[in-house]
């Protein structure tokens, strides 16, 4: 177990935010939303990270890196609106975005974000 890591949202499987040495790390974060389409998906998602970082003591200011996966490359176009709607503005964190085959089908986006505490 790393030491002074602090763990937030402990689930069966993985905690939802691991704060150690003043970097935030988010479990990957995907839409419950059943019937919407990868914009109302990445914009539910989005909400979700920021939800998570306000928990760990930041904001997606602090974003340094994000990693998405969308279950559908022709949806790329319509995230990238919703992310640039987003990051409107703030400093952008390096990205990847690749393919990837989603744990549920109605899944359409997943991400990953890595952030830095404001107070760092």
């Amino acid at each position: 177990m790393a030491e002074g890591a602090k763990r937030f949202g402990n689930l069966p499987r993985f905690s939802s935010i691991v704060v150690h040495d003043n970097t935030v790390y988010l479990a990957g974060q995907v839409s419950q939303l059943v019937d919407g389409d990868i914009t109302a998906q990445s914009e539910d998602v989005f909400a979700k990270i920021d939800a998570l970082l306000d928990e760990a003591g930041c904001s997606r200011d602090s974003i340094i890196s994000a990693q998405i996966w969308l279950a559908d490359m022709d949806d790329y176009a319509a995230m990238n609106e919703a992310w640039d709607k987003w990051l409107d503005g703030r400093a952008k964190p390096v990205r990847v975005c690749v393919e990837a085959r989603m744990a549920k089908p109605h899944y359409k986006i997943e991400v990953l974000a890595i952030a830095i505490l404001n107070d760092a």
